[in-house]
C-alpha cells in the first residue's frame, strides 16, 4: 500500500488539488512543510495529527520541514475563530516559538543520512522585507474579490468584521510557500482542511511568481463519535508540554477515549501496521471491557511524546492506584499528577491525623461518617491499597507517601487523596 493509500485507509486524507500527480511526484523524494502558529507556549493534540502525518511522510523518504510562524504568530490566523485574537508581544511569540520548535524536533529525524528534516521560522524571511516591498512584489498578486470568498474570511465577515491584520493572514501563509518552494524546492504544504483556503492561494502565487507547481494535502479535523471536540477536557487542552499537561493525565486522556473512537484513534496516531491495528480492532469487538486497544493508543502516543520510560512509569501509577501495584515505589511528581483529579482533603502536620472515616467523609467520596463505618464494616475501605479493619483507625505519617500523600478508596474505582501540609 502506498502512502497516499494509507493516509486514506487511516481516515487522514480530506482534500488534494490533483490526487494523481501527487502520487505520481511521491515516487521520488519531495519536500513537503507543515506550520505550526506560537499561540501558546505548547501544542496541543490536535497539533499531533498533522504533526504525525509529516512524520509519516518523513518515514516514506521525503523531506519534511516543520515551519515556526515567528511571523503569522504575530498576527494570528483568522481561521475557525468569530473574533479577532489577542496579539501577544514579540517577546512572547519569540519564547513560544522556541518551545513549539523543540517539541516538532521530538518528532522528526535530523540526523537521517537521506532525507533529514529542518526547523524553518517565517520570521526569517518575513522581517526583513519592508511594508512596501511586500505590497508590491507580494500583494499585487492577490484579487480581493477571492480573497473575501474564503471560508475564514466570510465567516467573519458574517460574524461582525475581521480586521485588515487578520485578513492578511493568507498572504503571509501564500509568502511562506512561495519562499520554501525557491529555498528548498518545497512542493507540497500540509495542513487541517481548514487551511485549505490559504494552502491554494500559496498555490496560485508559486504559479504567478515562479510559473511553478505545487500541491496541497489537507488533514480532516478529528472529532469525536459523541460530538464533543476532540482535545478538549474539563481541565482545558491536552498540552504535549509536560508541565501544561502532566504526563499520567497525558495517559489517562488516552486511556478513557470512547470506545467507538478508540480504533479510528488508533489508525489517526499510531504507527502500528494495518495488521495490528484490525488485530485489535477484533480484540475490541470480542471484549471491549479489557480495554486493550485503550492501553496500546495510551502506551504509545505517551511513549511517543513523552519518552517508553514515562509511559512505563504512569501506567504504572494507574494501575497502582487501584491495587494492582505498589504506591510507595511511585516518584512524587507522577503520585502528584495521579492524585491531582482526585476528591481531596488537607490535613496539618501539626495536628493529630483524623480517623480514615473522618478523612473520607471530608473528601466527600461518601455522604456521611455512618456510610464511612458501614464501609468499613462491609470490607470496602482502603488505605493506600492496604484494608482498614476498624472504625477508629487512623493513619499515621508514616502512612502518607514520600511524606506528603495518602490514597483512601472505597470499594474497587471509588479513590480520595489525603495531603499532609
Amino acid at each position: 500500500m502506498n502512502l497516499i493509500e494509507d493516509l486514506r485507509w487511516r481516515g487522514l486524507l480530506a482534500q488534494s488539488t490533483d490526487e494523481a500527480a501527487l502520487a505520481e511526484s511521491l515516487k521520488s523524494p519531495l519536500t513537503l512543510y507543515v506550520g505550526f502558529d506560537p499561540t501558546a507556549p505548547s501544542l496541543h493534540v490536535g497539533n499531533l495529527v498533522v504533526l504525525l502525518v509529516l512524520r509519516r511522510f518523513q518515514l516514506a523518504g521525503h523531506n519534511p520541514l516543520a515551519l515556526v510562524g515567528g511571523a503569522t504568530g504575530l498576527v494570528g490566523d483568522p481561521s475557525g475563530k468569530n473574533e479577532e485574537r489577542t496579539l501577544n508581544s514579540s517577546d512572547v511569540v519569540a519564547e513560544w516559538v522556541e518551545r513549539i520548535r523543540k517539541q516538532v524536533s521530538a518528532f522528526l529525524d535530523f540526523d537521517a543520512p537521506k532525507n533529514p528534516a529542518r526547523v524553518v521560522n517565517n520570521l526569517d524571511w518575513t522581517q526583513p522585507m519592508s511594508a512596501i516591498e511586500f505590497l508590491r512584489d507580494i500583494g499585487k498578486h492577490f484579487s480581493v474579490n477571492q480573497m473575501l470568498a474564503r471560508d475564514s474570511v466570510s465567516s467573519r465577515l458574517e460574524a461582525g468584521g475581521i480586521s485588515y491584520t487578520e485578513f492578511s493572514y493568507q498572504v503571509l501563509q501564500s509568502f511562506d510557500y512561495l519562499e520554501l518552494y525557491k529555498r528548498y524546492n518545497c512542493t507540497l504544504q500540509l495542513g487541517g482542511s481548514d487551511q485549505w483556503g490559504n494552502i491554494v492561494a500559496g498555490l496560485d502565487l508559486i504559479r504567478r511568481v515562479e510559473q511553478g507547481n505545487a500541491h496541497a494535502l489537507t488533514v480532516p479535523l478529528l472529532t469525536k463519535a459523541d460530538g464533543t471536540k476532540f482535545g478538549k477536557t474539563a481541565g482545558g487542552s491536552v498540552w504535549l508540554d509536560p508541565e501544561m499537561t502532566s504526563p499520567y493525565a497525558f495517559f489517562q486522556y488516552w486511556l478513557n477515549t470512547d470506545d467507538k473512537d478508540v480504533i479510528n484513534f488508533l489508525k489517526v496516531f499510531s504507527f502500528k501496521s494495518h495488521e495490528e491495528i484490525a488485530s485489535l480492532e477484533i480484540k475490541h469487538n470480542e471484549n471491549p471491557g479489557l480495554r486493550e486497544a485503550h492501553r496500546e493508543l495510551a502506551r504509545e502516543l505517551t511513549a511517543l511524546v513523552h519518552s517508553p520510560d514515562v509511559a512505563a512509569r504512569v501506567e504504572e501509577a494507574a494501575k497502582a492506584l487501584f491495587g494492582q501495584g505498589d504506591l510507595s515505589q511511585l516518584d512524587l511528581p507522577t503520585l502528584t499528577a495521579a492524585l491531582s483529579e482526585l476528591p481531596r482533603t488537607t490535613v496539618s502536620s501539626g495536628q493529630e491525623i483524623p480517623t480514615w472515616v473522618d478523612l473520607i467523609a471530608a473528601t466527600g467520596v461518601v455522604d456521611s461518617k455512618s456510610a464511612a463505618r458501614r464501609i468499613v464494616k462491609e470490607g470496602g475501605a482502603y488505605l493506600n491499597n492496604e484494608k482498614i479493619s476498624g472504625e477508629d483507625f487512623r493513619p499515621s505519617k508514616t502512612d502518607f507517601l514520600c511524606g506528603k500523600y495518602a490514597v483512601l478508596r472505597k470499594g474497587k474505582r471509588d479513590l480520595a487523596a489525603v495531603e499532609l501540609l
